[in-house]
């Protein structure tokens, strides 16, 4: 009964003397919570997609209401302040600064509205082009030279970056209809809704992904509290996994099948009777 009580008395000291340490790291992480400032910079470019900008940045202000000012969003664009219209005929938006690429944060760049192909005016892979004629992919290169910058993109704004050699090697996700473009120009497409190839390149698939880029960008930076809150408020739970370059690789049972029905066409025919 002593021994027993000994062991109690003992386990109760080491616990008064853990217990003020892992308060105290608990605070500690507290406060460089509490002491976190993330920015984040949308991009707007003639023609882009109004739900690739506005579901992203509602997410962002959201969490910045949330988080009591942590996270501050704003809308830019390469050429500063001034009003840029959407694709589609679509409403401007205002863009407040000019893109800067050597700022901390998130920098966000959405896809186009338009025709889904082709080589008018208004289709989507011309809008496109014209956005990286006017340097704007250059801005985004020096925003991955900084590493204090994480590039996010929402559709078509993969395809973006990829038309100047951005993703080259890199996993990344667009448009459905956009998946093959972003091979033959590079990056390594994966089937996912929001892919991170990197912790400074997250992409996001169809229109409707820049939601679950946002939260996934909001619980990475400021935590899931915060996320679940403006998930509460939105009345939306951010859908699929987040693919990431880590963990096992899955077996491509599709790439077996090939191998061995390939096999199989090379194999002599039997002699079946002589």
């Amino acid at each position: 009964m002593k021994k027993i009580w000994g062991l109690i008395m003992s386990l109760a000291l080491v616990l008064t003397l853990v217990a003020p340490v892992a308060n105290a790291d608990a605070a500690e992480n507290k406060n460089a919570s509490k002491n976190k400032k993330v920015h984040v910079q949308i991009v707007l470019f003639d023609g882009f997609d109004l739900l690739d900008v506005l579901a992203p940045y509602e997410t962002f202000a959201a969490a910045g209401m949330y988080s009591g000012g942590a996270l501050t969003v704003e809308l830019v664009s390469l050429e500063g302040k001034r009003s840029v219209p959407s694709g589609m005929n679509g409403p401007a938006l205002e863009a407040k600064a000019a893109l800067d690429p050597n700022r901390p944060g998130i920098i966000l760049v959405p896809g186009a509205s338009g025709k889904p192909a082709g080589n008018s005016k208004d289709s989507i892979p011309n809008i496109l082009w014209q956005a990286k004629q006017t340097g704007l992919t250059k801005k985004i290169k020096q925003a991955f030279d900084n590493k204090d910058v994480t590039v996010a993109t929402v559709c078509g704004g993969s395809l973006l970056l990829a038309m100047d050699g951005l993703l080259k090697d890199k996993h990344a996700v667009t448009n459905q209809l956009g998946m093959d473009a972003l091979a033959a120009a590079g990056a390594i497409p994966v089937n996912a809704r929001v892919v991170e190839d990197n912790p400074r390149l997250v992409s996001g698939g169809g229109v409707t992904s820049g939601l679950d880029v946002a939260l996934y960008l909001v619980d990475r930076e400021l935590g899931p509290q915060i996320a679940n809150e403006v998930e509460t408020l939105f009345q939306y739970e951010k859908r699929g996994t987040v693919w990431k370059a880590e963990g096992m690789t899955p077996i491509d049972f599709k790439a077996n099948q090939g191998a061995s029905k390939a096999s199989a066409e090379k194999q002599p025919a039997s002699n079946i009777a002589k």
